[in-house]
């Protein structure tokens, strides 16, 4: 059973940040963390709203790119290897400021990502496969059930399975902890998260997102 579930979409930049501090106490930990999928692209399927723009489509239309290629690499080799491809994902939509690449050419891309992780490139054809978009959608159903609908990615849920277990969205940080401030921070934030009554602890974003 797993430590911690990260349910996650490759486009968001504040999913990223936290990604890396969780793989960061991780590594620390020795903790289990299975990687799971919610889509900013069917969270907001049906929104009219004006700041709703085609860019802001286009971005979460290459998370479901991503997605579906995961979604695939999931079934055929496991968690380990959506690891690995979130890994590249997130070095190149955030760190290397190349997002838009994959909506140019979603196959090219994935190819391209697929071989940086060692994994069969003709996986990259699902990028254009809707028969993923169910699993998909049923991810982020349960990851919202877990928070409610308010809330945006990451969400995590620590401890899934047992009787403490405990979900919540973020934490929300602008910069990857490291060393001993990460597990720091992780302590404090699984305590709050799993302290019996606690329900929110929030404020807006005061620093825009560094990803070395």
């Amino acid at each position: 059973m797993a430590d911690l579930e990260f349910f996650f979409d490759p486009v968001c930049p504040w999913a990223w940040i936290t990604s890396r501090w969780v793989v960061e106490v991780q590594q620390q930990r020795d903790y289990d963390v299975q990687w799971r999928f919610i889509s900013l692209k069917v969270i907001n399927q049906d929104l009219t709203a004006d700041w709703y723009t085609p860019n802001y489509r286009a971005a979460h239309m290459a998370g479901l790119y991503a997605h579906r290629v995961c979604d695939e690499v999931r079934m055929k080799y496991g968690n380990a290897e959506v690891a690995a491809l979130y890994t590249a994902l997130g070095t190149a939509f955030h760190r290397d400021q190349r997002r838009t690449a994959i909506n140019d050419d979603p196959v090219g891309f994935m190819s391209e990502m697929l071989v940086a992780v060692d994994l069969p490139t003709e996986l990259a054809a699902h990028a254009l496969d809707e028969s993923h978009d169910a699993f998909i959608a049923e991810e982020t159903e349960l990851a919202f059930a877990r928070t409610g609908r308010d809330v945006g990615t990451p969400i995590i849920t620590f401890r899934p399975g047992r009787a403490d277990e405990a979900s919540f969205f973020g934490p929300v940080i602008s910069t990857i902890p490291r060393g001993e401030e990460a597990t720091r921070l992780w302590d404090a934030i699984e305590l709050i998260a799993t302290s019996s009554g606690m329900s929110e602890l929030k404020r807006s974003n005061r620093a825009a997102p560094q990803f070395d």
